[in-house]
């Protein structure tokens, strides 16, 4: 599903140079990954996550140069996406179930993409006024520090998945 929402984007991904590719599809899987455990028993424990990937989301896309719309219109996609890869699963079930599980998703991806725009508005902030109101220089892209929070989000994730079930 990473790559046919990449596809989907096409060349908006790699507008900004700065951000390679394969860390915006590593942000993509991440959501995915996150999200399917937001619809599932650990809903509750994966929702901090969850919104700590969709502000980091923002915060990346404003550094792909994306405006606030786009950031909304990414996510947007994502939720067309499952919508359409889950309708089979879903009409197989009993209509209550899925209709639940439909309302709780749709739920799940609003919240999100209004705190991967709080992330995206932090982004600007932070770069045109970090220094008393003056815009600075010094505050570029620095993928390790990317890479390193996705890799904090990723492994915060898989500890919680493999956590024997109360």
């Amino acid at each position: 599903m990473v790559a046919q929402w990449a596809d989907w984007l096409g060349d908006r991904i790699t507008a900004a140079p700065t951000i390679p590719r394969l860390t915006v599809e590593r942000e993509f899987r991440l959501l995915l990954d996150v999200v399917s455990e937001m619809v599932g028993p650990l809903r509750r424990e994966v929702n901090t996550i969850w919104f700590r990937a969709c502000e980091h989301y923002g915060r990346v896309a404003s550094t792909r140069g994306l405006a606030a719309g786009e950031v909304v219109e990414e996510l947007q996609f994502l939720r067309e996406l499952l919508t359409r890869n889950l309708a089979p699963v879903l009409a197989a079930m009993r209509a209550r179930q899925g209709m639940a599980i439909m309302l709780r998703l749709n739920r799940v991806i609003d919240k999100g993409i209004a705190v991967a725009v709080v992330g995206y508005t932090d982004a600007l902030v932070a770069t045109l006024f970090a220094q008393n109101g003056v815009p600075t220089s010094g505050a570029e892209y620095d993928r390790a520090e990317v890479e390193r929070q996705l890799d904090g989000l990723e492994q915060e994730l898989n500890s919680l998945i493999k956590q024997p079930q109360r």
